[in-house]
């Protein structure tokens, strides 16, 4: 992973906008490792010395409330980038992203990505537009919880994970989720997340296939989540 002129993931991040010179001088201080699923690559409260770009690998962000409940937000995928708010504003994480399947990651020093910030208009451009996409993303999540019921956050959310991350050859999600993951990122109990999943089932919105999920009608479901 150390030619950072030819990884695709720069392609369709911020990187993009980086020239050569810049992506040698970023191979050249940058760290790659792999991160298990159910490993951190951050947790909240964590002070954050660069970016981390996700080159393989799907994680979670979340943030605990006070009685330890977590609650989901997003998930991030390959061409990502994770940290660039907290490192931009000089706090510690807001959020943990935990990986959901084996990742690959790297770290970018933050006194580089300042460099590239300061001395490169299109980057910084870049970077601020995936914050400001991040804050949009905030907002239509708050207005979900506040203005939509369960049941249709439940069937906007298999939408999402089916038009974001594709399916399997047999037809189910490729994102595999536990109950519990997928009730806190609609912000219900476990019970009611495994109930309402099984009402869908029975009208032919969705079929479980043991712990995955295939959507069966894409058009129902549309209907529902609106």
């Amino acid at each position: 992973m150390s030619n950072c002129e030819q990884c695709i993931v720069r392609k369709v991040s911020a990187l993009k906008a980086l020239n050569k010179e810049q992506l040698v001088q970023m191979a050249n201080c940058k760290t790659s490792y792999t991160i298990k699923k159910g490993e951190p690559v951050f947790e909240e409260g964590e002070t954050l010395n660069g970016v981390f770009c996700i080159k393989d690998g799907v994680c979670k962000l979340s943030k605990l409330s006070s009685n330890g409940k977590e609650q989901i937000l997003k998930l991030v995928k390959s061409g990502e980038l994770l940290g660039q708010r907290s490192m931009i504003s000089d706090e510690s994480a807001n959020l943990s992203a935990i990986a959901i399947e084996d990742m690959e990651v790297c770290f970018i020093p933050k006194n580089e990505i300042i460099g590239f910030f300061n001395n490169n208009n299109q980057f910084s451009m870049n970077i601020m537009q995936s914050i400001c996409g991040d804050l949009k993303d905030a907002d239509d999540h708050m207005v979900n919880i506040a203005q939509k019921t369960v049941k249709q956050r439940l069937a906007e959310t298999l939408l999402y994970l089916e038009e974001n991350f594709g399916k399997n050859d047999d037809g189910t999600l490729k994102i595999q989720l536990s109950r519990e993951e997928l009730a806190n990122m609609i912000g219900t109990a476990t019970e009611s997340c495994i109930r309402l999943l099984s009402d869908l089932n029975k009208n032919d919105y969705i079929e479980i296939v043991g712990k995955k999920i295939a959507i069966k009608d894409k058009n129902k479901l549309k209907r529902l989540s609106e």
